[in-house]
């Protein structure tokens, strides 16, 4: 049986939050029983932020903790660093001498960050291609993907196609993969917005190694919505819209059926923390045996790089015989 082949990655920001947990990682548990997965931290992108040098090493670390807190297994997927896997940087130049600066200036995520444009860096403008570049290098046909990366995707389905029909057949077209358990989680203190590292403060994010006083706390003090009745409306009722779909996810349940559950936000708030608590404490506790153990967690990516850069040579060798650069 052929499966299909999956690549996704994520950015090394050291503390991973609910939403990043429902949002993406818990399915990605869920695909790798049936998929060939391939699981990039990908520490190159976060060059392009305004991270301190010192802390990217340690976020990669308790990144790759996280990850197989919450179930990814290297038995199953390919786990790795991606700057550990230099083909990355060599397919990024290549995909560049195809792709126009029109195209990496319609980005809408590049127009959102720039700020002034004069003063942004390089790196913040081309990571669109150096993204194409993971997926492409693994043949990937399936990428999960949420809304803001839609165009991001739609770019490397144009440059694979761009380069297929001037140089020869050579990459597959990836196709986006909804994840069917997927859930947009809202701050808990600004329920129009995304729950964000970036965006929130820390009373609005709930992080996969807060205690279960800190959750308690978070989920008590969470924003609601002045009407008494609970129902779902994630238009004019987005605070407690945000509660239960973050219940009904944990739950795997509908949110329209759980807010029939309930007559207080007192009794659904009781309800969510009592579900968080019970879905994080196991990851918290597994967090907290693989950080006690580096040495492992190093020999687990060097590994995973490996039995990557095995992959990607591959398709390096066919791409530089395509253009010209093997003799």
């Amino acid at each position: 049986m052929t499966y299909p082949k999956v690549l996704s990655g994520i950015r090394p920001t050291g503390r991973f939050h609910l939403g990043n947990y429902l949002g993406a990682l818990k399915s990605w548990v869920n695909e790798q029983n049936f998929s060939d997965t391939y699981y990039a931290i990908v520490d190159l992108h976060a060059l392009a932020d305004d991270l301190d040098p010192q802390k990217l090493a340690s976020n990669c670390f308790k990144s790759t903790c996280f990850l197989l807190a919450i179930g990814i297994d290297p038995e199953k997927s390919t786990l790795f660093l991606q700057s550990q896997v230099a083909y990355h940087t060599e397919l990024t130049w290549i995909l560049s001498s195809i792709a126009t600066f029109g195209e990496l200036n319609r980005m809408t995520q590049f127009k959102e960050k720039a700020g002034k444009k004069d003063l942004a860096r390089v790196a913040l403008f081309t990571y669109p291609v150096l993204m194409a570049a993971d997926i492409l290098l693994y043949k990937a046909n399936k990428v999960p993907v949420g809304e803001d990366q839609k165009q991001h995707l739609e770019l490397t389905r144009n440059l694979a196609q761009r380069f297929n029909n001037r140089f020869g057949e050579t990459f597959v077209i990836p196709e986006p993969l909804v994840p069917k358990t997927g859930a947009r989680v809202m701050d808990l203190q600004n329920p129009l917005k995304k729950m964000s590292k970036s965006e929130g403060s820390d009373l609005g994010i709930i992080y996969l190694d807060d205690s279960n006083d800190l959750i308690k706390k978070k989920i008590l003090k969470a924003v609601t919505d002045s009407a008494k009745d609970i129902v779902y409306d994630p238009v004019k009722r987005p605070g407690s819209a945000n509660l239960l779909n973050i219940l009904a996810s944990l739950k795997n349940q509908d949110p329209f059926l759980i807010a029939c559950e309930f007559q207080s936000y007192k009794s659904l708030k009781e309800a969510l923390i009592e579900a968080v608590i019970e879905e994080i404490t196991p990851i918290r506790e597994r967090f907290e045996e693989f950080c006690a153990d580096k040495e492992k967690i190093k020999s687990i990516l060097l590994t995973g790089a490996n039995k990557a850069a095995s992959v990607a040579e591959k398709t390096i060798h066919e791409v530089r015989q395509r253009i010209g650069l093997s003799l």
